[in-house]
């Protein structure tokens, strides 16, 4: 449960995430798939109120590519999470795949709070709206 003081609302994150992973070039170990989905599923918390129902989806491709002009092994990472409102995607590259993990997961993390405060900005906007019509309906 999580209390948030700007909405004054108690918010309890029961969400279905279903994580899906994807490697390309490399083997999926049981260590790399713990390590995503502890990393993709503290991610949870940063969602956002959405319906105890909803279902929210989480893709991830981890991959070694390579490329003639660089050297040694270049990792990739890609994470989308769809969620019933919008959708939200991030990728990056390290030459340690999990620093880019780590690093996409940091990205993907901005990315859900920019959506989570749009989110309360436009609830606030609706209320600053219904606050304006009920005090003018009672200044008449």
């Amino acid at each position: 449960m999580i209390y948030n003081k700007d909405i004054q609302l108690l918010t309890i994150y029961i969400i279905n995430m279903n994580i899906n992973i994807k490697t390309t070039n490399i083997e999926l170990t049981p260590a790399i798939s713990d390590y995503i989905n502890k990393k993709v599923s503290s991610l949870e918390k940063f969602v956002g109120s959405v319906k105890e129902d909803a279902e929210v989806q989480a893709w991830v491709e981890v991959g070694m590519t390579t490329k003639h002009h660089e050297q040694g092994n270049i990792f990739r990472t890609e994470i989308q999470i769809r969620l019933p409102h919008s959708s939200v995607r991030s990728e990056a590259e390290g030459e340690d795949l999990y620093a880019s993990i780590d690093k996409v997961r940091d990205e993907i993390q901005r990315e859900l709070k920019k959506v989570h405060g749009k989110q309360i900005t436009k609830f606030r906007e609706g209320a600053r709206k219904i606050k304006n019509t009920i005090t003018g309906f009672y200044k008449k």
